[in-house]
């Protein structure tokens, strides 16, 4: 069926009408403002989306840091059994190593997959398949240590990575659909909310009193099906993606239900004429795939932005703080025994920066806080370059090291850390948005792997000088953004994709625009004669 017939015959149906009637009446339509806090079923959606999403990816992040002696001793005690010989030290670190690097591997993995289960299953019902794989790769964890085989850590490890790759493409591709836009912002920060929710939840489970000692750390590994049990439960009772009911599917009529039940009767109208628009923008497209999107000059500084920016959130510097951290707290005089609890202090910080950042970003707006962030940050590995330098100069220097690495993190999630992922959902409109994702996240984990792997090359070289490699990637992003990304908050994604038109095609920008409104009027003739 051809577009604009597929579009004439959903303003056909009762469930529109009341809407098109209301185009005749702008009296009525103004006097109703949008709501400025959500509603309580787009706040418990939020939560039922996270916990089985970024939660996940922040808990097994953290988790496996605790057990790290354990787990040395479990495959030397395996390796003797099994073989009656000594496992040497080399072989050893190698196999630490791939336990510890598969989860980036599986993440991966993920990401390439996120985007084709959001558009065959829904992006709820991928959410929920997701969860399979984490309660399967919970129970390959968990029996390790009492089969004797360390091959199911490692399976294990990779099953949960490409868990986490899919919750982190699939979650902010969600709930950036049934947000309405005046508070998009706040609510896609349930993204980070939860991430840095996972990794304090997974510092404080690990600590040697809970679930980190040697006795309990399988049982560690596989809680990871608590936070999949606790979605599989709560999920279920929200509705499918309205966006993505009405343009993916055509199905007007549960894309209407969704929203009532997001927005509420009184609000829901203003989203599904914006939901309406874009289905008639894009004329009928169907769900890209991501090389569509390398070869299409219509989204290439969106993508240039989107990679700019998920590559500069990995290689600003925030894994060398961590590194840094234990350092930096033994020379403020922190015993050892205590770093772990001081360390919490950083997830907390996280955590607080990602409330923050979700209270300001519809206030402030996204080009504020990100290019503050890294700005900040600029600032802060420039000033704990010369406090490690000089840290043994004056008894206060260790102390001002200290500050800036809380500094780092705060600067971190009130900038990068939070606005990333919500401006991902905002450049691309509802064709293409699933396949950057899948983009987006295959670029922040091979960033992720790469730093991993490079880090401690660039340590062991440059020493306390590495951050003046981060202060001046943080710059040159900061610039970028200020230079290329336009505001986004309180704007539709055609809005938003009009902006970039004017540095897709330049001159023939305007040419562009005529185009579209072209289809506006030619949209409203038809809500006419179907009214």
């Amino acid at each position: 069926m051809a577009p604009r017939h597929t579009f004439i015959k959903f303003c056909k149906g009762n469930l529109i009408r009341p809407m098109l009637r209301m185009e005749h009446q702008p009296l009525l339509r103004g006097s109703s403002s949008p709501c400025k806090l959500p509603s309580w079923t787009l706040f418990l959606a939020v939560c039922a989306v996270g916990i089985g999403g970024t939660f996940q990816y922040g808990y097994n992040v953290s988790i496996i840091n605790a057990p790290t002696q354990h787990i040395h001793k479990f495959l030397n005690e395996t390796w003797s059994s099994r073989y009656h010989k000594e496992l040497n030290a080399d072989l050893l670190t190698f196999l630490w190593s791939v336990i510890a690097s598969i989860f980036s591997l599986g993440g991966l993995c993920g990401a390439l997959i996120g985007g084709s289960m959001a558009i065959r299953l829904g992006r709820k019902g991928a959410l929920l398949m997701n969860n399979v794989i984490a309660i399967l790769a919970s129970i390959l964890m968990g029996i390790s240590f009492p089969t004797g085989l360390f091959e199911l850590l490692i399976a294990g490890r990779f099953l949960i990575g490409i868990n986490s790759g899919v919750g982190l493409c699939v979650q902010p591709l969600y709930i950036g659909e049934f947000a309405p836009k005046h508070l998009r912002g706040g609510l896609a920060m349930g993204t980070s909310i939860f991430l840095t929710g996972g990794i304090l939840t997974g510092q404080i489970i690990g600590l040697r009193e809970l679930l980190g000692g040697e006795k309990h750390w399988p049982l560690l590994l596989s809680s990871s099906c608590i936070p999949a049990l606790a979605q599989l439960l709560f999920l279920p009772w929200f509705p499918e993606s309205p966006r993505y009911l009405l343009i993916d599917r055509g199905d007007e009529l549960s894309c209407a239900k969704a929203l009532k039940r997001f927005h509420g009767s009184s609000e829901y109208r203003r989203e599904l004429e914006d939901i309406q628009r874009e289905c008639f923008a894009l004329e009928g497209e169907k769900p890209r795939k991501p090389w569509q999107l390398f070869t299409d000059p219509a989204v290439r500084w969106q993508l240039i932005t989107v990679i700019v920016m998920t590559m500069g959130q990995q290689l600003s510097g925030i894994n060398a703080i961590y590194f840094y951290a234990t350092y930096v707290f033994e020379q403020a005089g922190i015993v050892a025994e205590k770093i772990p609890y001081v360390t919490l202090g950083t997830g907390v910080c996280e955590c607080l920066t990602a409330l923050s950042c979700g209270l300001l970003i519809d206030y402030v707006g996204r080009r504020c806080l990100i290019i503050g962030g890294y700005l900040l940050m600029t600032l802060w590995c420039t000033v704990l370059t010369f406090s490690l330098t000089y840290q043994e100069l004056y008894s206060w220097v260790p102390y001002m090291s200290m500050m800036c690495v809380f500094a780092f993190i705060l600067s971190f999630g009130l900038g990068p850390g939070g606005i990333t992922n919500t401006l991902t959902a905002e450049l691309f409109v509802q064709s293409s948005r699933p396949a950057a994702y899948m983009i987006a996240g295959t670029v922040s984990w091979i960033s992720f792997f790469t730093v991993g792997m490079l880090f401690p090359f660039i340590v062991n070289g440059l020493k306390q000088y590495c951050f003046v490699v981060f202060l001046l990637e943080c710059f040159f992003v900061a610039a970028f953004i200020f230079l290329i990304i336009p505001e986004t908050k309180n704007k539709s994604f055609l809005e938003i994709k009009k902006e970039f038109n004017k540095l897709n095609f330049g001159r023939n920008a305007r040419k562009k625009e005529t185009e579209l409104y072209e289809r506006r009027q030619l949209q409203d003739e038809f809500l006419k004669v179907s009214a």
